[in-house]
């Protein structure tokens, strides 16, 4: 890939956008990236949102669900593995219950998503197996990305079922998640899925094209073919509008986008209205909004470090500190510390912010709050005196330590 990224850097900039970086045009250098992004992917995960999989009833789209089997079964006949992503669980529930529109309360859509769930894996199970492959449930929630056991368990799980070549098809549990049915997470949990393959390709299908430089319904509006390098800025051209059947939109998206770039994978959002969608990606055709990754890829363990676990605390630091983290590749030594929020006991994942409150870095800490509340400001050589005994020099030592 970086020999092509090198040969990007001469793109313009979106006059007007906050500045971020975007190739617009340079048609054959953008298909010499996109065929090495497709080349290079080993798995692709593919985030299927809850409009895509609905009719204007808001009930499943079967034909919808069938024809996107059929390209998965292409994409593994090249010899690469396919996780998806699904929402849908509770647009598959309205129909079975005879409901006419989605539920306002908590109790009704987790039964609408409890009754949806079975239908829906269902419905993948037959079309796969149109193929000779077979689908696997994955019901995940929060939780199972914050225990580092339970993390490994779930990515072993996966590499075992592409052993056996079965498609593993993930959703939140969205009858014990109370957080993905209220926020519609599945963005963000497709990102957390894409940090367990290897080698992954993020493909995520909405309603839309992919991210256009305005609002997409007004006249002049143009789609981004490719961004070079992420920027928050980004996120100013979310249209503000919710999607119609689902949670999310094109915020979440992007957020998700932000997280599995940063991390070293490259991203796709692509209209997943379009029935051949998945097979011109494949081709490495110009569909949908590419987003490449920044930098090299980041460790496994320190994605799950930086990228998946929520954190438990909040260290804020002074300027002295954040230099030898940022600068020196240095660990965090209390005295660097002026002040501790949360509760969290030792070997949780905590944020470190910087003067201005901005976070920077997360890691694992070697203290709990109350003592790391007691230490801290205090030098190496005051904590026996402070706690009895010296457990560890670095309040976060540097191998347990990223910056975001």
């Amino acid at each position: 890939m970086k020999s092509a990224e090198n040969r990007l850097r001469a793109s313009p900039n979106l006059s007007g956008a906050g500045g971020f970086d975007y190739i617009e045009e340079m048609s054959d250098i953008k298909n010499l990236v996109r065929r090495e992004v497709i080349e290079t992917a080993e798995t692709l995960v593919v985030k299927v949102g809850t409009n895509v999989l609905s009719n204007d009833a808001g009930t499943l789209d079967v034909a919808r669900i069938t024809a996107l089997c059929e390209q998965i079964h292409r994409v593994i006949q090249t010899g690469r593995k396919v996780v998806v992503v699904s929402s849908g669980a509770v647009g598959a529930g309205l129909g079975l219950l005879g409901l006419t529109q989605r539920p306002d309360d908590l109790p009704h859509l987790q039964a609408s998503a409890a009754t949806g769930q079975a239908h829906l894996i269902h419905l993948y199970d037959v079309s796969l197996r149109k193929h000779g492959y077979h689908a696997a449930q994955l019901l995940l929630t929060a939780n199972d990305f914050k225990q580092r056991p339970r993390y490994l368990n779930v990515r072993n799980t996966l590499n075992t079922l592409f052993e056996y070549g079965v498609v593993p098809i993930v959703n939140e549990n969205d009858t014990v998640s109370i957080d993905e049915i209220k926020f519609g997470d599945n963005d963000h949990l497709a990102a957390m899925v894409t940090s367990l393959v290897p080698q992954p390709l993020l493909v995520i299908l909405s309603v839309v094209d992919g991210l256009y430089d305005g609002d997409p319904k007004t006249p002049g509006s143009k789609l981004l073919s490719t961004v070079e390098q992420w920027d928050d800025s980004l996120l100013d051209l979310a249209a503000d509008e919710q999607s119609l059947h689902g949670t999310g939109g094109m915020r979440t998206k992007l957020e998700a986008v932000r997280t599995a770039t940063a991390v070293g994978d490259n991203v796709i959002i692509a209209s997943g209205s379009r029935s051949d969608v998945l097979d011109a990606v494949l081709a490495g055709d110009e569909v949908g909004t590419l987003f490449l990754a920044k930098g090299s890829t980041v460790p496994a363990w320190k994605r799950w470090i930086g990228y998946t676990v929520r954190p438990k605390g909040q260290f804020h630091l002074d300027d002295g500190a954040c230099r030898a983290l940022e600068r020196s590749g240095r660990s965090l030594l209390a005295i660097g510390i002026t002040e501790v929020d949360g509760d969290f006991a030792r070997g949780e994942v905590v944020a470190l912010l910087n003067p201005e409150g901005r976070e920077f870095a997360r890691g694992l800490t070697n203290f709990d709050s109350r003592d790391a509340r007691a230490i801290a400001g205090q030098h190496s050589d005051q904590i026996i005196g402070i706690l009895g005994d010296l457990p560890y020099a670095e309040v976060i030592h540097r191998d347990n330590l990223v910056l975001i």
